[in-house]
């Protein structure tokens, strides 16, 4: 815990003589005209027994040096207010008055200094006079012999070099890291060219391992289109064929994975899963950029006809190496890189939807009752004997029926047909057509607008959500639909052919709670479930279907 604060106080340190930097870039105005009583610049706060920090008026001052991805140099005949370099190093042999900074860069300081110098993933040399601290942060700091520091010497994940003859007023702090990551060369040159530039990759000196990583996984890529062809084949198939869907896939994996990883947390038991699910969401990403690969390298193999180089492999192989070349463009580079990993994932997570809807239909295919043969052309021989037969039987069954009372007689037949009628086209009703997820949509946003007007003329805004529910379980009760459901032609019913009561249709209104909570996960599912049903239609055991034209639901 000591070590953690300290971890702290350094990098807030760091990052403080940042800002003091940039603040002090903002406020700066010219100076004003000196005279002989004019007061000199006010100088950093120094020990008393000191009377050589005063920093006098050189030719060549500057207010404020500040470079971006480049380094920031202060000659030895100049001063400046500060010094600071972004993706580079801030490099000073004259007298700076305030900080010296360098982030991704070092800071090399052999003048005088009259604040911190500090250097962020990157090293502090030092052979001046400093009147502030001397900071590395992933770095090391090394003192030369000339090295006077007033301040503190912190150095984080990183080692500290000091001369016999360097002097350090303060404190030094070193905390030692688990790892060693006080060397950030080879890290520091794809910061700088890519990271800054929002690309992976760039064509700049120290970023081989970056290119040997870029063709190690290229390589991977291939290698699963020729252990997995047909897989590969089957994605890039659907990719072409439903691009739209297998995009929606792809975001409502995105949103699903963090709720899914966050019920697992919650519920305890299910933390030992939580691995499991990371590991095949990276699986399934890393099979979905092969498949994007092989989407894009079709379009130039696609040219080459019937030949080995139209190999799904050799694919991969063409689109990887147009992707890298991509991936060299300052700002596209990371959106491509998104763009395949995104897509990829939804496209084989859909391609295996549909796989499990093919087997699943192919399944009650095989379980269907087959038709009963037909029966063989009667027997004219039998025909006599059989009439005979069946005049016998006859007589039997009309005797013992005119001994026993008659019970259908005490009947209704207007009750009969009633029930007969209304089971009847109740049965009719689930044999229509399933209504789509949009139309859908459109009959929610009328009644949503509806009720929103009524609750602005009653002047409340309290429970709105819950009487959107409420006008829906009485609508679906009394007419089966809502007024939105009219104008679209849409009717609720119940998957087992009977009639819509109480239970459940309000059932049905709560559980459109669980649909929304999720993201709207629940309504999205009516794209991709075979019977058009919503999450709160699965738990109600209900189906929208669609009227035909001229039908009334009033």
């Amino acid at each position: 815990m000591k070590e953690l604060k300290r971890l702290i106080y350094i990098a807030l340190a760091g990052l403080l003589a940042f800002h003091r930097c940039v603040a002090a870039q903002e406020a700066a105005a010219p100076p004003p005209e000196t005279s002989a009583t004019a007061p000199q610049d006010a100088a950093p706060a120094a020990p008393a027994d000191d009377s050589d920090w005063d920093f006098p008026q050189q030719r060549g001052k500057h207010d404020v040096i500040v470079h971006f991805n480049q380094d920031s140099n202060l000659p030895a005949d100049q001063a400046a207010q500060a010094v600071i370099a972004l993706g580079g190093s801030s490099v000073t042999a004259g007298e700076v008055q305030e900080s010296v900074v360098a982030i991704l860069g070092n800071t090399h300081v052999t003048g005088r200094v009259g604040d911190a110098v500090v250097a962020i993933l990157g090293n502090t040399y030092v052979n001046g006079r400093v009147g502030g601290d001397a900071v590395a942060i992933f770095g090391n700091v090394e003192l030369g012999p000339q090295a006077r520091v007033d301040g503190n010497v912190a150095v984080v994940g990183g080692q500290l070099i000091q001369d016999p003859g360097a002097r350090v007023r303060g404190d030094i702090e070193q905390v030692v890291l688990p790892v060693d990551v006080g060397h950030f060369e080879w890290l520091r040159p794809w910061i700088k060219h890519c990271l800054l530039l929002a690309r992976p990759l760039a064509l700049e000196p120290g970023l081989g391992w970056a290119w040997t990583l870029a063709f190690g996984f290229l390589t991977l890529y291939v290698v699963l289109a020729l252990l997995f062809s047909g897989g590969v084949e089957k994605c890039v198939q659907t990719l072409e064929t439903r691009p739209g869907h297998s995009l929606l896939a792809a975001l409502l994996a995105l949103l699903l994975a963090p709720v899914l990883s966050l019920l697992l947390i919650v519920t305890v038991v299910g933390i030992a899963l939580l691995p499991f699910l990371w590991i095949a969401l990276f699986v399934i990403g890393l099979f979905g950029k092969a498949v994007i690969l092989a989407a894009i390298g079709r379009r130039v193999t696609g040219f080459i006809g019937s030949s080995p180089l139209n190999d799904i492999a050799f694919a991969v192989l063409v689109g990887g190496l147009i992707v890298i070349g991509l991936y060299l463009v300052p700002g596209l580079g990371f959106i491509v890189y998104k763009l395949i990993g995104i897509l990829g994932l939804g496209v084989v997570l859909y391609t295996l939807m549909l796989t499990a809807r093919e087997k699943r239909e192919s399944q009650l295919a095989a379980a269907a009752p087959r038709p009963a043969p037909s029966s063989p052309a009667p027997d004219p021989t039998a025909a006599a004997g059989d009439a005979a037969a069946g005049a016998a039987a006859f007589s039997t069954t009309a005797t013992s029926a005119a001994a026993e009372p008659t019970q259908t007689a005490t009947e209704t037949p207007d009750a009969a047909a009633s029930t007969g009628s209304a089971s009847a086209a109740a049965i009719e009703a689930t044999a229509l057509p399933r209504a789509g997820f949009w139309i859908r949509m459109l009959a929610l946003l009328i009644d949503v607008i509806l009720v929103g007007i009524a609750f602005s003329v009653l002047h409340s805004d309290n429970a709105f959500l819950l009487a959107l529910a409420a006008y829906g379980a009485i609508m679906w009760k009394l007419k089966g639909t809502t007024i939105g459901g009219i104008l679209c032609n849409l009717k609720v019913v119940r998957v087992d052919g009977r009639e819509l009561d109480w239970s459940t249709t309000v059932v049905r209104a709560l559980s459109c709670f669980l649909s929304l909570i999720v993201a709207g996960l629940g309504f999205l599912w009516i794209v991709f479930d075979d019977g058009r049903q919503a999450w709160h239609d699965k738990i109600a055991g209900t189906a929208v279907v669609r009227v035909p034209q001229g039908v009334s639901l009033l």
